[in-house]
């Protein structure tokens, strides 16, 4: 079927677009990798082959103004169909793609959630925000000062390495539970993460928030612990205790106090109604809470997203700059201080959501959000895969890390864009997709299925083959492999084994941009004074 050419954009008018407070969505079809090498300030990674499983999410308004790009690879022709078949109507083209944005004098940033983490760079070149270096702080552990250390990031984070006697408080907890945690005004609170931003973010929003207590940032978190020769905790499972109610109440007066000054407006269901039916608005329902809170139960319609997380990573919840952001908790500090940020961040409608008394609730964890209904497909057993021979391949569409943790015996990784004209396929016939829950491998299998292959979806994707008591295999075989890892991004500040020499240029970077920033000139934050 031939389609009509899009329309394209030029890399000026996007640029006007986001200056002027419009709704855009500037999408990069490349794998993350080639993203993080580089991209414009407010582009969204959205794989080729990922499309189907994230956009909705991502832009759930079918008629928001999108705009593709890749890098003259040929993925932009290839996802204009795909944005057709799910009823995305106002798609076009960037002019000249990646290249044209850099012809045209756009500013390019590497890495990944750039817009939260060059905020974080200006909070702290505005606000002053006070650290400690680590050396200074492991003395004052060491001479048992009156501190405590609170670790900013998701659980699952803070759980593989963490600073010593730290706990878990990921970002949006911090206000409302950091009295509890150290009721004397005279304690020190320390703050950290593993590099930068959820450290100052999270420090600012104690000293915003009018804690009494001398509050700093751990200087570059455990990258920083790290590069000053220092040993780090495994498998920390230290967590924030209860809130009591008068901690509570105050934390709510000092999160009201900044939602004021910040613009962010309450909203009752008849507001949420309101927006959400509003053709020309792109709405965001996002619940801030911890994921376990969020699976005890929810307002229906909302995805869970923890505020911490929300600031650290915005680009991975909200696709359409300038869409509106609905937030909800159920103690009135969480959504508001994630939304004091969020507008300062440059969001120019944010909302709180507080009364859930006459709104639907849903219990669990969050459902995938798909586009479309997955495609009839035909489906095969774990214990008749195990018994098949060896003619037919088993291809995982997991990510490359998920692949290397767990993957069907002999199976063989592969990015699903990659798999149409794929070379070694062309004396393949039989063909088993697998991905972690199914969902990727029922996606791509029509694809294959026009190409001439026999193609079948292993039951309940990887996690049905465990689940089958039948063993994993781990590891990573380039030789087998379809396609290279450039999938992920590997980030200088995750894990235990990164490099000296990539801790520091990654803080180098960070120190940039600042700069980088000030030459874009699309950012419009405005940090709070």
């Amino acid at each position: 079927m031939t389609h009509p050419a899009a329309p394209t954009l030029s890399s000026d008018e996007v640029r006007r677009r986001l200056r002027e407070g419009e709704e855009i969505a500037l999408l990069d079809l490349r794998e993350e990798g080639p993203f993080a090498a580089g991209h414009p300030l407010f582009a969204v990674n959205l794989p080729l082959g990922r499309i189907e499983e994230r956009i909705a999410g991502l832009i759930p308004r079918r008629d928001a103004p999108v705009v593709l790009y890749d890098d003259g690879a040929g993925r932009v022709a290839r996802a204009r169909p795909v944005l057709a078949a799910l009823g995305y109507s106002q798609v076009a083209v960037l002019d000249g793609g990646l290249a044209g944005w850099r012809q045209s004098g756009g500013e390019i940033f590497i890495d990944v959630n750039v817009p939260s983490k060059s905020f974080g760079e200006l909070v702290e070149h505005v606000r002053h925000t006070p650290s400690i270096p680590a050396r200074e702080l492991h003395d004052r552990i060491a001479r048992g000062d009156d501190l405590v250390i609170l670790d900013a990031r998701r659980f699952s984070e803070y759980t593989v390495m963490s600073i010593p006697g730290g706990r878990s408080v990921p970002g949006a907890e911090l206000a409302l539970r950091v009295r509890d945690i150290a009721p004397s005004a005279e304690t020190t609170v320390v703050v950290n993460c593993a590099g930068r931003t959820r450290s100052i973010i999270g420090t600012q929003s104690l000293v915003n928030a009018g804690i009494p207590n001398p509050v700093v940032a751990l200087r570059n978190g455990t990258i920083g612990w790290t590069l000053e020769g220092l040993a780090l905790d495994r498998g920390a499972t230290r967590r924030a205790g209860d809130v009591t109610p008068g901690n509570t109440a105050l934390a709510r007066q000092g999160a009201a106090t900044l939602a004021e000054r910040t613009g962010v407006r309450a909203i009752d269901a008849g507001g949420l109604r309101a927006l959400a039916a509003d053709p020309a608005r792109t709405v965001y329902r996002l619940d801030v809470r911890s994921p376990e809170e969020y699976v005890h139960g929810h307002l229906a319609g909302f995805r869970s997203a923890p505020g911490g997380q929300l600031v650290q990573a915005t680009d991975e919840w909200i696709g359409v700059r300038h869409g509106t952001i609905i937030l909800t908790d159920d103690d009135g500090v969480r959504a508001r201080m994630t939304a004091h940020w969020l507008r300062q961040l440059g969001w120019r409608e944010v909302y709180v959501l507080d009364d859930w008394s006459s709104l639907p609730r849903e219990t669990g964890p969050e459902p995938s959000l798909l586009a479309a209904p997955l495609p009839e497909v035909e489906t095969i057993g774990s214990s008749d895969v195990a018994a098949l021979g060896d003619g037919v391949w088993v291809i995982d569409l997991a990510t490359s890390p998920e692949f290397r943790k767990g993957h069907v015996p002999g199976a063989r990784f592969a990015i699903r864009a990659d798999l149409p004209g794929h070379p070694a396929l062309t004396d393949v016939r039989d063909v088993v997709l697998t991905s972690p829950d199914g969902i990727a491998a029922r996606l791509a299998a029509p694809e294959l299925a026009c190409a001439g292959l026999r193609v079948r979806v292993l039951e309940g994707g990887t996690q049905g083959w465990r689940d089958a008591g039948l063993d994993l295999e781990s590891g990573f075989d380039p030789a087998t492999a379809l396609s290279g890892t450039d999938d992920v991004y590997k980030r200088p500040y995750e894990g235990t084994d990164n490099a000296a020499a990539a801790m520091q240029a990654y803080l180098d970077w960070e120190f940039g941009l600042v700069a980088q920033l000030e030459r874009d000139g699309t950012h419009g934050f405005s940090v709070l004074e």
